[in-house]
């Protein structure tokens, strides 16, 4: 049950990552983007039907590492106290700049909330890369079992570098996001975007694969015994290549798909090569938090499946039918909530 968690977390991550990702790099991107206020209003009516039940999953993720594995949970919530912090504190000032912008019609009013919005997604972008950067890499777990997350340990150059790498896919994947949903000169701004965000995530794929190898060697042990699963990374390459091509004949559904795969390939990589580490420990391997240490009694984990899936199942079927229903074009001259 163990190993069944541990998927089942590793696939919710994906989730969010990927649905929660594009909205973010359309954040991340909106003033670049946008130029006018029907150009942003476009971007944010774009998201605004998806945004919030995309973090559903995070949630999720939340609630499952607690149930699962309340160890490593207690450990891990604690020791990265204020990164969570900042975290709840710009997902609450993306949602209050979506909420509040439309509410007064006023250029410096907007302009403002504008600015909160695309600033909390940039920088939450750059923290959850941070984030498994660290995770990656491995934290400092005392002999006790615990760490202390200092803000100066974990903005470490690997974690820094992992960081600039998840902003840059994630406004790749906004940028097709809005090449999908956007259309005049918006869209030509996100197409000409995406472009050139596509060489630097490209070349940031390499240098992070060569400075993953070089500081943990140690994660490709399981792709040893497993070779079958050097698919995974593979497709994830194959993926890069093939942004390229649809971007190049502009078909922006296949280059959102490819980025989307891309995001999915490299956590789904990053999770078999840490497995069975739920926190893996630097400099002592044996302190790290695994799921046979971590995981609550068969009985709970049981328990907690019986619960959370059916959950899945139903947000899975809510998210299917809300895209269906507000996909299509978003016109900078139409209406709409923001």
């Amino acid at each position: 049950m163990g190993t069944f968690w541990f998927v089942v977390l590793a696939a919710m991550i994906v989730a969010y990552a990927v649905l929660d990702g594009f909205d973010l790099g359309v954040g991340a991107i909106h003033l670049a983007v946008a130029r006018n206020d029907a150009e942003r209003r476009a971007v944010l009516n774009a998201i605004g039907p998806v945004w919030d039940a995309n973090e559903v999953w995070l949630l999720g993720v939340g609630v499952g590492a607690l149930l699962a594995f309340p160890r490593a949970f207690a450990v891990g919530f604690s020791g990265f106290y204020l990164p969570l912090m900042l975290v709840l504190w710009l997902l609450v000032g993306r949602g209050i700049a979506l909420e509040f912008r439309h509410h007064i019609a006023d250029p410096m009013w907007q302009g403002a909330w504008d600015v909160v919005f695309s600033v909390s997604s940039l920088l939450l972008t750059v923290l959850y890369g941070v984030a498994v950067g660290n995770l990656v890499s491995g934290v400092a777990i005392d002999a006790r079992g615990w760490f202390q997350g200092l803000l100066e340990s974990l903005l470490n150059p690997y974690a820094l570098l992992m960081g600039v790498f998840s902003l840059a896919l994630l406004m790749l994947h906004g940028a097709y996001y809005l090449c999908l949903r956007t259309d005049g000169a918006l869209h030509e701004r996100a197409h000409r975007a995406a472009g050139r965000l596509w060489g630097i995530v490209a070349m940031l794929v390499v240098v992070l694969t060569i400075a993953t190898f070089a500081l943990r060697p140690g994660i490709l042990a399981n792709y040893a015994v497993h070779p079958i699963w050097a698919v995974v990374p593979l497709a994830g390459g194959w993926c890069v290549v093939a942004m390229s091509r649809a971007h190049a004949r502009r078909r922006h559904g296949t280059a959102f798909v490819a980025s989307a795969g891309l995001i999915a390939a490299l956590l789904a990589a990053t999770a078999i090569g840490l497995y069975p580490y739920l926190l893996p420990s630097r400099p002592f391997p044996e302190r790290g938090l695994t799921i046979a240490n971590s995981a609550a009694s068969t009985a709970g984990l049981v328990t907690a499946a019986a619960w959370l899936l059916p959950g899945i199942a139903l947000v899975i079927v809510y998210q299917a039918v809300a895209y269906r229903i507000f996909s299509g074009k978003v016109t900078t001259g139409g209406g709409g909530h923001y």
